[in-house]
C-alpha cells in the first residue's frame, strides 16, 4: 500500500470515527522502528501518530493488547498518548493499528542526553521514570495478556535461531543459578527505556511503544531501563541520565516499597541477554526473506555488543588484548582492493547521498554507511581473526563456536576458568573490532543506533 492510499484510507476512517469530514494533509513515516511502522499524520485539525504492523507480518492480538494497555495506563495516571482509534481488522488500514494523539517533545536519546535544552529534565528524569513505572505496575492486570516464564522463553527464542551465542549461554547459567524470588505479578510494559520516551524541557511527557506489554515481575521494567544498551554511551546507569537510587526512590514514592537493587541487577543481566537474542532474531527476519531490511540486517552485527556487556557484568576474568592484524591482499585483482572499494562506496553514501535526504531515507542511508564500514573492517581483519579463532577453539578441544556454546550450557566448560574466559573475551573483542570498535571504549551510541 502506498503512502497516498494509506492517507486516503486514514481520512475515510477518521471521518467515520469523528462524524465529520477529515482531511489528511501530510503523512510521513518515522525513521526508526524495526518491528512496527510509525507514521506522523498531519490533519486539517491537528496531528496524530499511527502505529501499525508491517503488512504481511500482522499480529492482531498484540496490537489489541497495546491499545488496551494504553487506555488503562492513561486512566492510571501514566503519561501516554491518548488513543483515538484502533483496529485489528486488516481491511481498514492494511494491517492492525493504533492511532493516538501526537505528544510534543523529543524521543532521540542522543539529544536528550547531550543537549543543554534538556539539562533540567535530565536531572529529575530517573526519579520521574521510577514513579511512572510504579503507576504502570499498579494497573489491574487485564485478562488474556501473555504471562510467559521470561527466562525459559528467552532460552527457547535463542535456541530457535539455531545460532548459539556463547556469552548468552554464560548469562543463562548465571541467571538460573541466581534467580531471585519474584517481586509480584503485575502489568509489565516490556520495553520501558530511553528511546521509547517523549521528553521536553520540563520532563517526561509520554511513555511509548507498548507492543511488548505482558504480565510478569514488575522488576523486569526497571532492569531493562538500566541495561547498558539504553545508556547510549553515558556512564549513568538509568537510561544514561540518572542514578539507580533516584529511580528506586521515585518508584517507592508511588509503590510504598523500595525495590531491591540486587533483584533489579538480575533483571539488568537478563535484559542484556534478551537484547542480544532480539538483535539476532531481528536479523533473522531479513535472512529468512520474511522482511528484507538493511536495518534488520545491521542489527544482527550488534549481538557482540551484548556479549561484551554480559562478560563485563558477570565479571568473567579479562585476558590480554590482542592486536588486530590486517590481512594481506591477494594480487590477483590488484588495486583498489575489496576493502578500498567498499570504503569508496561508503564515503559516497556518507558525503553525497546522506546529505541529500532527511527523515527515514537519511536514517536508512546512515545504517548503510555503517554496514559498509563493518564490511570494510572485516575485509581488513577477518582472515587473521578467523585463523586465530580456529586455533583458540582447537586448543581447548572445541570443533567450533557452537560446540563451545553447548559445553557452556552443559556445565562442561567453566566461563570463570582462565583459559575459557580468555577464549570468550578474545572472540568478543575480535567481533567488536569489526562490528563496533567504539563499544568497548564506552563511546558507542547504543540501542538500535545507526
Amino acid at each position: 500500500m502506498s503512502a497516498a492510499e494509506l492517507g486516503e484510507r486514514l481520512a475515510q476512517r477518521l471521518s467515520a470515527v469523528r462524524g465529520h469530514p477529515v482531511r489528511v494533509m501530510r503523512l510521513e513515516r518515522a525513521s526508526g522502528g524495526a518491528s512496527r511502522e510509525t507514521w506522523f499524520v498531519e490533519l486539517d485539525s491537528g496531528r496524530l501518530v499511527l502505529r501499525r504492523d508491517p503488512p504481511g507480518l500482522v499480529r492482531p492480538d498484540g496490537m489489541a493488547r497495546e491499545a488496551v494497555a494504553l487506555e488503562a495506563a492513561e486512566q492510571a495516571g501514566v503519561p501516554v498518548p491518548h488513543v483515538v482509534d484502533h483496529s485489528a481488522d486488516e481491511s481498514v488500514l492494511g494491517s492492525p493499528y493504533v492511532l493516538t494523539e501526537h505528544v510534543d517533545g523529543e524521543t532521540i536519546p542522543r539529544r536528550l542526553l547531550r543537549e543543554d535544552a534538556y539539562a533540567a529534565a535530565r536531572d529529575g528524569l530517573a526519579r520521574e521514570l521510577g514513579r511512572a513505572a510504579a503507576r504502570i505496575h499498579l494497573i489491574p492486570v487485564p485478562e488474556g495478556f501473555p504471562e510467559p516464564d521470561p527466562l525459559e522463553q528467552l532460552v527457547a527464542d535463542h535456541d530457535a535461531l539455531g545460532d548459539p551465542i556463547p556469552a548468552v549461554e554464560v548469562a543463562f547459567r548465571w541467571l538460573r543459578e541466581n534467580r531471585p524470588v519474584g517481586s509480584g505479578r503485575a502489568l509489565v510494559h516490556g520495553d520501558f527505556r530511553n528511546g521509547n520516551l517523549i521528553v521536553d524541557e520540563t520532563g517526561l511527557r509520554a511513555v511509548l511503544d507498548w507492543e511488548l506489554v505482558h504480565v510478569g515481575d514488575p522488576m523486569e521494567d526497571l532492569g531493562w531501563l538500566c541495561t547498558n544498551a539504553w545508556r547510549f554511551g553515558s556512564p549513568l546507569p538509568v537510561g544514561g541520565f540518572g542514578t539507580a537510587d533516584d529511580l528506586l526512590d521515585g518508584y517507592a514514592e508511588i509503590a510504598d516499597t523500595r525495590p531491591d537493587p540486587e533483584v533489579v541487577r538480575w533483571w539488568e543481566v537478563y535484559g542484556t541477554a534478551r537484547w542480544g537474542v532480539i538483535c539476532r532474531s531481528q536479523a533473522e527476519q531479513h535472512l529468512s526473506g520474511a522482511r528484507p531490511s538493511v536495518e534488520l540486517a545491521a542489527i544482527g552485527r550488534r549481538v557482540c555488543e551484548q556479549e561484551h556487556d554480559l562478560l563485563t557484568e558477570l565479571g568473567i576474568p579479562k585476558s590480554a588484548v590482542e592486536p588486530q592484524v590486517e590481512s594481506d591482499s591477494a594480487d590477483l585483482h590488484g588495486r583498489p582492493t575489496a576493502a578500498e572499494l567498499v570504503a569508496a562506496t561508503r564515503d559516497f553514501l556518507r558525503d553525497e547521498v546522506l546529505t541529500a535526504f532527511d527523515g527515514r531515507m537519511r536514517f536508512q542511508s546512515l545504517v548503510a554507511v555503517n554496514v559498509l564500514s563493518t564490511v570494510e573492517r572485516e575485509l581488513r581483519f577477518g582472515a587473521d581473526q578467523g585463523r586465530r579463532h580456529r586455533e583458540r577453539l582447537g586448543a581447548l578441544g572445541f570443533a567450533d563456536r557452537a560446540a563451545l556454546a553447548a559445553a557452556l550450557r552443559a556445565g562442561e566448560a567453566d566461563p570463570w576458568d582462565e583459559d575459557v574466559a580468555a577464549l570468550l573475551w578474545s572472540e568478543v573483542r575480535d567481533r567488536l573490532a569489526v562490528a563496533n570498535p567504539k563499544h568497548a571504549k564506552g563511546t558507542t551510541r547504543g540501542g538500535h543506533g545507526a
